[in-house]
């Protein structure tokens, strides 16, 4: 799916690796800053290791807890025939308009008809700007009729969101969608014409196939506040934001689709109201470092094993892989490697951070394990 600095690309690269040699006499694997849970899942997958993971933001967990919180593969096909029968008769009864022309005046029209459907709440916010009409129909036709018990509503909603990332007519993430630009348009309808239900079904075969070697947890916190619950013999990866723009701007949508109502939107990445989008601290030049600091100190007094992740360079969050570095020797003996990754520019915001550059390019990014003084 659409994320910024996924860690897929570094378990290929060394990342991996250093996961398997330092948790091979770990207790616990911690995530703090879980995200797609691409880390947590992999070391529950492969490793006897029960997984704690922990993000700031809901979808994370559904995303994490989808695979984490099962020993055993789901047997999907009457899971997801009685699903999408239940979401085609939701569907039948609105019937939205199809994508016929290509043009400025189609995308208005279908935003129109999107914003007065007060009945489908993920079409009235999000249909004719980041889906087409008949894809945010379907999405809220399959959010309306997801599955009532776990794990098949965890595997479920984790479908839809991955289904809803790769429909998104956006650059990599849901901070803003395409406007009907000249430019941009092509892309819009390269994005609408892809097919959301297909795209549910085939993420929701492959995730039930994955399960936890143990059974582990998800939650919903602040890191520093799930640190408090770290313990000795536990290995806390360690993978804070590098923005100094909040997350919950970019990954809004998925949030709104796991809670299914996004409430009152507005501006031109349809945003909740602010009480909707979680802030973090590590997104804030001010105390950043501060909270990291708190947070290794913590680590740190419980006799746990870490491993940080973090840009080699200076972060628009006030951080620096400098800094991280420093930080991280007050507290801990520290080994070192540096590797490439795939980062996310933030797709052009207009301030000088992104504008002009692929939505993603690679970047230099420290590895950093940590041994208790």
């Amino acid at each position: 799916m659409k994320y910024m600095g996924s860690k897929r690309w570094m378990l290929q690269n060394g990342l991996g690796e250093l996961l398997a040699a330092s948790g091979q006499d770990a207790r616990r694997f911690v995530d703090l800053f879980a995200g797609s849970g691409a880390v947590a899942i992999h070391m529950a997958r492969h490793f006897a290791l029960p997984v704690l993971a922990v993000d700031l933001q809901r979808y994370s967990a559904v995303l994490t807890g989808a695979v984490i919180e099962r020993k055993t593969a789901l047997l999907w096909e009457a899971v997801w025939e009685n699903w999408y029968m239940r979401a085609l008769e939701v569907f039948r009864r609105h019937r939205p308009p199809k994508v016929d022309k290509q043009t400025r005046r189609a995308v208005v029209n279908f935003r129109s008809w999107c914003e007065a459907r007060t009945d489908l709440p993920l079409t009235c916010a999000y249909g004719g700007h980041y889906f087409s009409p008949v894809q945010a129909t379907w999405l809220d036709a399959l959010r309306m009729s997801i599955p009532a018990r776990k794990p098949e509503r965890t595997v479920a909603l984790a479908a839809l969101l991955d289904a809803a990332s790769k429909c998104a007519a956006s650059p990599g993430h849901t901070a803003q969608p395409f406007q009907p630009t000249l430019s941009a348009k092509p892309f819009i309808f390269q994005a609408w014409n892809k097919d959301s239900v297909a795209l549910t079904k085939a993420s929701f075969v492959h995730l039930a196939g994955l399960f936890a070697m143990k059974t582990g947890t998800v939650g919903t916190s602040d890191a520093n506040d799930a640190a408090r619950n770290v313990r000795e013999g536990d290995l806390v990866f360690i993978d804070p934001p590098y923005s100094g723009v909040h997350y919950s701007r970019f990954y809004h949508v998925l949030e709104s689709i796991v809670y299914g109502r996004p409430g009152t939107v507005s501006g031109v990445g349809r945003y909740p109201e602010p009480a909707l989008r979680p802030r973090s601290r590590y997104s804030l030049k001010a105390e950043s470092q501060e909270a990291l600091s708190e947070l290794l100190s913590m680590i740190a007094a419980k006799g746990a094993k870490g491993i940080i992740t973090f840009p080699a360079g200076n972060c628009s969050n006030g951080l620096s892989g400098d800094t991280v570095r420093e930080l991280a020797r007050q507290h801990f003996r520290v080994r070192e490697k540096a590797v490439q990754s795939k980062f996310s520019t933030l797709g052009g915001t207009g301030d000088g951070r992104g504008k002009g550059r692929a939505a993603r390019q690679f970047a230099r990014e420290l590895i950093l394990s940590l041994t208790p003084k």
